[in-house]
């Protein structure tokens, strides 16, 4: 199965879910035109609380559809979006990407995978019971977080449902993707 975009969301205020929309246009050292995380220094509220003059790491947010139905056979229903993600992916681990990945979506738009999501009490204040679902152990006990990946825009263009996410630029040294 090729790599595709399985939906795309924004928002332009704080809250834990994002609004589906037919497209996104991801602009170059920015993010998400039109939503709230979008911008060159960090906009999540508790790192701006830290140092509001931080680089954003977090400009896009990409989630891989199977976790839903990973949490799905837990019982726990979640769709596209309401974790808050920018991108929903089908047919590619983002997870088992290295640091610095860059993918090209759609036509035009590239993005550098940074890190990973850390999942924190909102999310278990949207479902309970969800929290535990998006995180796991590793046979050495490591802490696994499958909540997405973040990234930053390193070209601009438009991204819809349907079109092809291609792996452009990997790494020759694999770096494990970590909380940004």
């Amino acid at each position: 199965m090729p790599a595709t975009v399985i939906a795309v969301h924004s928002r332009r205020t704080h809250a834990f879910s994002k609004e589906q929309q037919p497209r996104i246009s991801l602009i170059e050292g920015f993010g998400v035109e039109g939503d709230v995380h979008a911008g060159v220094t960090v906009k999540h509220r508790s790192r701006v609380a830290r140092d509001p003059s931080q680089p954003n790491l977090r400009q896009v947010h990409l989630i891989h559809q199977t976790l839903f139905a990973e949490v799905a056979a837990l019982g726990i229903e979640v769709l596209p979006g309401q974790m808050g993600e920018n991108i929903t992916t089908g047919g590619i681990d983002v997870l088992k990407l290295s640091a610095g990945t860059r993918l090209q979506i759609g036509a035009d738009a590239i993005i550098e995978t940074t890190g990973l999501r850390n999942p924190c009490a909102q999310i278990e204040n949207f479902k309970p019971g969800l929290l535990a679902a998006v995180l796991g152990r590793a046979h050495d006990g490591a802490l696994i977080r499958k909540a997405g990946v973040m990234g930053i825009v390193l070209r601009s263009g438009e991204v819809r449902p349907g079109d092809e996410i291609l792996v452009v630029h990997q790494p020759q040294l694999f770096l494990a993707l970590q909380p940004v």
